[in-house]
């Protein structure tokens, strides 16, 4: 049973070759491919092109960037070693007070919009970072720079802002919250 499996595995090994030698030469045989020898044979024919040159290369001109006797972008400015030669060691931020409400906000993202008179006190009206109004006058806090209100009037609010100097010290800096005309 073995040996009859194993004659027929040999019997259609052997017609498969047989199959494919006669594609093989039956393939091979005749004058089929005349027009694809006339066609390799007209582009042999034809004129090699010629490659252009490559262009001129141009010069490098070299450029010495030299800024050595530049301030160090690191350093200081003069200007502000001057000023912390001016400052007060006496000005400083109150780190023991409780912050309040709107010293959680950047000044910038503050805006005055509009003032009102109650129990004969002025009030002005600071919309915060958030879409809330909130009611300040002199003697409160807003920014994240310790800012004090100094003045406040209908138009706008005037406050001293205590920041650092980048040295170590703490310099009084002017700020104007004006009236937003927007609001």
């Amino acid at each position: 049973m073995v040996t009859t499996s194993i004659k027929s595995l040999a019997r259609l090994r052997i017609i498969l070759a047989s199959c494919g030698l006669a594609t093989l030469v039956g393939c091979s045989f005749g004058d089929d491919h005349a027009d694809l020898r006339s066609y390799v044979a007209d582009v042999k024919a034809k004129p090699q092109g010629a490659i252009e040159p490559l262009p001129p290369l141009r010069t490098y001109d070299a450029y010495v960037y030299n800024v050595t006797a530049m301030r160090s972008p690191f350093d200081a400015p003069v200007d502000v070693k001057e000023i912390v030669q001016s400052t007060d060691p006496k000005i400083k931020p109150d780190f023991g007070r409780e912050k309040e409400y709107l010293e959680t906000f950047a000044f910038d993202s503050l805006a005055m919009v509009g003032t009102l008179q109650k129990e004969g006190r002025f009030w002005a009206l600071v919309k915060d970072g958030v879409g809330g109004i909130n009611r300040v006058t002199v003697g409160n806090y807003l920014g994240k720079d310790h800012g004090k209100i100094v003045s406040a009037s209908a138009t706008q609010i005037d406050l001293i802002e205590i920041v650092s100097d980048g040295l170590g010290g703490w310099l009084q800096r002017p700020r104007t919250l004006k009236l937003s005309e927007k609001e």
